[in-house]
């Protein structure tokens, strides 16, 4: 005599799939695609403010004269001609940990000009946002 096999009552759940190496590509592609720049700022390694405005002056696209200070770097923030062009512009912060860690102050001041700067392109009329992205991990 055969019986046919009874469903599971507690059927397994399917295995959660493996998270994206890097969960914010769809997102930085998603506004490239839409023609947002996307400026990467990777502040991985870095554990002085020297170093952390050369990798700024690099991400963003400085001029050579650019003065390597927080004044400096916030005015070219609000100034377009040294900022990437299009509808908008995304700004994705990675591998801050340890510049947070080593450097405390000098990361809350980069904060600081970020925040600075996204706020005063929301209140230029007309003129495209610039949006900052903090990711936890590698983008």
């Amino acid at each position: 005599m055969t019986t046919d096999p009874q469903p599971d009552p507690h059927p397994h759940p399917e295995p959660h799939p493996e998270p994206h190496p890097h969960p914010l590509d769809p997102a930085l592609a998603a506004a490239e695609a839409a023609g947002w720049a996307v400026v990467r700022l990777d502040l991985d390694g870095v554990r002085t403010k020297a170093r952390l405005m050369d990798v700024c002056a690099e991400a963003f696209g400085l001029p050579e004269w650019f003065g390597r200070n927080w004044d400096a770097l916030a005015d070219c923030l609000r100034d377009p001609a040294w900022l990437p062009g299009g509808p908008g512009r995304l700004v994705v912060v990675t591998g801050w940990r340890g510049l947070g860690e080593a450097l405390p102050g000098d990361w809350e001041v980069l904060r600081e000009v970020l925040e600075e700067a996204s706020a005063h392109w929301r209140e230029v009329e007309g003129g495209p946002p610039l949006e900052v992205v903090v990711a936890a991990g590698r983008a």
